[in-house]
């Protein structure tokens, strides 16, 4: 470790930044007993809390429960760096590559959904520090600014008309690095957030529509009950007509969606506050959200104190797939992200980290959400969101609410939403080909982005593995 990496890291708090919130809300109780209601929305992040709150916009007469296993938002909804994407498809590339013919519709349904998502900020009075900045993804390498100004193309050639390439020193005017060479700048498809308040906002404004909510309430059991399902929870029971499952890179109570899906960790440093004359040093007056254009690429934001959020890189998965509290840190890829940090920003030396902190993501081989129903219908689920679901889902939740009330929408009409990924294969297949992918793509962002035969397979049968 350098010693500027190991004097920045000395006194972070192994905590996430966002989740240490003096005003966190304090979790309603744990569900005693027997409850019946017509939905059961399983699971407090996003996925569920939108499900939930949209239900009850949808018809303020339905009856809706919510359950979540620990408190509102505690996991990838409260620990995500906050960017809060209109893409529904993990970006423009990965739209192009899989869903062509409809890309154009997926990205006018991917602004609407986050100009819904600002209103519900805005009507709700939800305090998450709610930017629309946009958000630029930089070249680093040379062979990326080609990438960059072929993407910059394939917006235009969509009618898109948010997205502006910049060159170099456009760039630099924009936020200052000498690692950065050229840069997309999305100007109105991200908006920043707090993810930890937009989490609570959320769940004030679903117990003001009525919403029950049990919290460190953990369904163990799926199973059908007459017309409707039965949930089972350590101190009681949910009967409901429709189950919504939100709980992303949990297992699915839905035991043939879990193929599908792994978990990977992700992880973070947050620094403190930048001083007037650090800010001047790097500029960054417009806000946006940033990243690199790596196969292992970061992500990094100014927050509303100025602080600085950089994470990402590494993309650490454990052999079988498990959700452990004991995986949320590695302090390798702490110093790793400290010291690609100063490299990135050696103007800020002498900056400190105050929190570092990992989550566990719902990675799919689409690296972009997929919908399905179980229990003749009566049970729905959206999965897969491969770190982009701050935006997308909302979108999710609208989905299965169609899916649930058996409505053709456009939404379900929708090839990205009829179709599923490839399922991974089992282990210890699963843990060897993630390896092999690992290290292709290591290769790859050091030999000028060529893709070797191993990759260049994966893309062909369309299985891939990402963050």
């Amino acid at each position: 470790m350098t010693p500027s990496a190991a004097y920045a890291l000395a006194d972070a708090e192994p905590t996430p930044f966002w989740l240490a919130d003096k005003d966190r809300p304090a979790a309603r109780p744990a569900l005693v007993g027997d409850e019946t209601c017509d939905l059961l929305v399983v699971g407090g992040g996003y996925s569920g809390l939108w499900t939930a709150l949209i239900a009850k916009e949808r018809d303020p007469e339905r009856d809706v429960v919510l359950i979540e296993g620990a408190e509102i938002g505690w996991a990838a909804s409260g620990r995500n760096g906050g960017f809060c994407a209109a893409s529904l498809t993990h970006g423009l590339g990965n739209g192009l590559a899989r869903w062509p013919d409809e890309l154009a519709t997926l990205e006018e349904l991917g602004i609407r959904n986050l100009d819904a998502i600002g209103e519900a900020v805005a009507r709700y009075g939800i305090d998450c520090a709610f930017e629309r900045t946009g958000e630029i993804d930089i070249a680093t390498e040379p062979h990326q600014i080609a990438e960059l100004e072929e993407f910059a193309e394939d917006a235009a050639g969509l009618g898109l008309d948010r997205h502006t390439f910049l060159d170099q020193d456009a760039l630099r005017a924009q936020v200052d690095s000498p690692t950065f060479l050229a840069g997309l700048w999305d100007r109105d498809g991200v908006a920043m957030v707090n993810p930890a308040r937009l989490a609570w906002g959320l769940k004030q404004a679903c117990l003001g529509l009525g919403v029950r909510i049990y919290e460190r309430t953990r369904a163990t059991d799926l199973a059908s009950e007459g017309l409707g399902m039965a949930v089972r929870t350590p101190y009681g029971r949910v009967f409901a007509r429709h189950v919504a499952l939100g709980t992303n890179a949990f297992p699915s109570l839905v035991k043939r969606v879990r193929p599908y899906v792994v978990p990977v960790y992700d992880h973070a440093l947050m620094t403190e506050p930048l001083t007037d004359e650090l800010l001047a040093a790097i500029g960054w007056k417009n806000r946006q959200g940033l990243s690199d254009s790596n196969n292992h690429f970061h992500y990094f934001r100014i927050t509303e104190d100025n602080r600085i959020l950089w994470g990402g890189y590494d993309i650490v998965y454990r052999y079988g797939g498990g959700v452990r509290a004991e995986f949320d840190h590695h302090p390798a890829t702490y110093e790793k992200l400290a010291r690609h940090f100063f490299r990135c920003f050696p103007q800020l030396e002498g900056l400190r980290f105050t929190h570092t902190w990992g989550g566990a993501i719902d990675t799919c081989s689409r690296f972009s959400a997929f919908f399905g129903t179980a229990h003749a219908g009566r049970v729905a689920y959206a999965v897969g969101y491969t770190g982009l679901g701050v935006g997308a889902t909302r979108f999710g939740a609208e989905v299965m609410l169609d899916l649930l009330s058996g409505e053709r929408t456009e939404r379900t009409e929708l090839e990205m939403v009829r179709s599923k990924p490839l399922p991974f294969p089992p282990e210890p297949l699963r843990w060897a080909g993630i390896g092999i992918t690992q290290w292709s793509m290591t290769r790859a962002d050091t030999h000028g982005g060529r893709r070797n035969l191993w990759l260049k397979a994966m893309d062909k049968v369309g299985l891939g593995f990402d963050s």
